[in-house]
């Protein structure tokens, strides 16, 4: 007979609801600590969320059994009522057909297009970085994030105030779906008191704006070779293109999850090199010899090796996506556990990413785990996701996030830090008082 998964009590979840609200880490922590890598939190009325940090549980059902595993209500319905059915919050048939028709664009070769695109719009946004004294950083990485995910969209210079008006729908959307699961006791004052609509109306106003930027480039007949060229001029196996409406939802997609967990990595970055300045001389010295020995940014790139390692061991210890939710659809077992169809599922990445049993001094920032690039093979890493659904971004983000570490580190030195970093857990793992000081090189 299977095991039946250890549960914590609606009582105890009761009794941390407060602490919960405001950062639900430490909770889990304990219950994985008291309970072993899977348990069963019980949320009472028969609700229960089924939590792990077992990584072939994980692998299982994002990768093994992939099929019988769907995303949540949480981004098919509540995400998806703000940036529509594009590839990250669509399902089945209608996610394969989008996926197949968009991975192209994001190959290697294509990004290698964009490289140049990024590369201005990131040096010209790291100009507004303040010297000589400590200021949260997160808000020049957010807009530089921002507008970097604009430029690859756009190469074509764009209306900056449409730009400004979509990234504040963007983050103000987002920021009311945080007000919606993290307080769910107040549904009936969001579904009727207004917010919701309010935030949806904005949405209608974001679609309307950049189908005014996609109408704009096919009447000027131009073509930069941008990502909207490339969705533009993407056909189904049948020869038929996108329809408008897709096409915005796949932008909207692109906005919301292409700026967001970057900004955050970048921001966790920033905060641990200026914890460990030895690794800032080695970006320093590495970005020194690249860009002395390249001719192109695609062999740039392929020289920042140690930049890329201090990233990958950032979003280790503080993985921008730090849960994956899945629904199973049918009954299912894994390792004599007992899935009932239905099952909310939540992976703790974080812990994931931190687990003894799989990583040597877990708690301490080693980018040398990632020499050769071993820890990207890591059983237990799961920066992008895993299976299918990895992330289709993965390689724009790391080169992105590559060009923006060296560059800043290129231009100034971080003030040793002293202070702890802070999170906030939300839909993404955010930053919190990022507060670092920069003087120029």
């Amino acid at each position: 007979m299977p095991d039946k998964i250890p549960a914590v009590s609606v009582f105890k979840f009761l009794a941390n609801a407060g602490s919960i609200l405001k950062n639900p880490l430490p909770f889990h922590k304990e219950n994985f600590e008291l309970k072993g890598d899977t348990f069963k939190l019980k949320l009472g009325f028969g609700n229960d969320v089924v939590f792990s940090r077992d990584p072939e549980f994980a692998k299982y059902s994002l990768q093994k059994n992939q099929r019988n595993y769907s995303k949540s209500p949480i981004q098919t319905k509540d995400l998806a009522k703000y940036v529509g059915e594009g590839l990250l919050t669509a399902e089945g048939d209608h996610w394969k057909k989008q996926r197949k028709l968009i991975q192209p664009a994001f190959h290697k070769k294509q990004l290698a297009q964009l490289l140049d695109a990024m590369h201005e719009v990131i040096k010209e946004e790291l100009l507004r970085v303040e010297t000589h004294k400590p200021f949260d950083v997160f808000e020049v990485f957010n807009d530089l994030a921002f507008m970097t995910v604009v430029k690859a969209l756009f190469k074509t210079d764009v209306d900056r105030d449409k730009i400004n008006r979509l990234q504040y729908i963007t983050e103000q959307a987002q920021k009311m779906l945080v007000k919606e699961l993290r307080q769910p006791f107040k549904a009936w004052y969001f579904k009727y008191g207004g917010p919701i609509d309010k935030h949806l109306a904005l949405t209608k106003e974001a679609r309307v704006i950049l189908k005014e930027l996609v109408q704009e480039r096919k009447d000027s007949g131009d073509k930069p070779g941008d990502l909207l060229d490339m969705l533009l001029d993407s056909q189904y196996e049948d020869g038929g293109f996108m329809e408008e409406e897709q096409l915005i939802d796949e932008i909207l997609i692109l906005f919301s999850a292409g700026h967001e967990t970057t900004s955050n990595a970048l921001t966790f970055t920033a905060e641990l090199l200026a914890i460990n300045p030895i690794w800032q001389d080695k970006i320093y010295e590495e970005y020194a010899f690249a860009k002395a020995n390249s001719t192109t940014l695609n062999e740039f790139l392929r020289k920042c090796t140690v930049t890329k390692q201090v990233l990958e061991e950032t979003m280790r210890m503080y993985p921008p996506a730090y849960f994956i939710d899945r629904v199973n659809i049918e009954d299912d077992e894994h390792n004599g556990m007992e899935i009932p169809a239905g099952s909310n599922l939540l992976f703790s990445v974080i812990e994931i990413h931190k687990h003894k049993d799989f990583w040597d001094r877990a708690d301490q920032f080693d980018p040398t785990r990632f020499d050769d690039n071993a820890g990207m093979k890591h059983p237990a890493y799961f920066p992008f996701g895993a299976g299918p659904r990895m992330c289709i971004g993965n390689n724009f983000a790391m080169y992105e996030m590559i060009l923006a570490v060296t560059e800043l580190v290129a231009m100034f030195k971080i003030t040793p830090k002293s202070t702890p970093i802070e999170i906030l857990p939300l839909i993404t793992l955010k930053p919190k008082n990022a507060m670092l000081e920069f003087i120029p090189r």
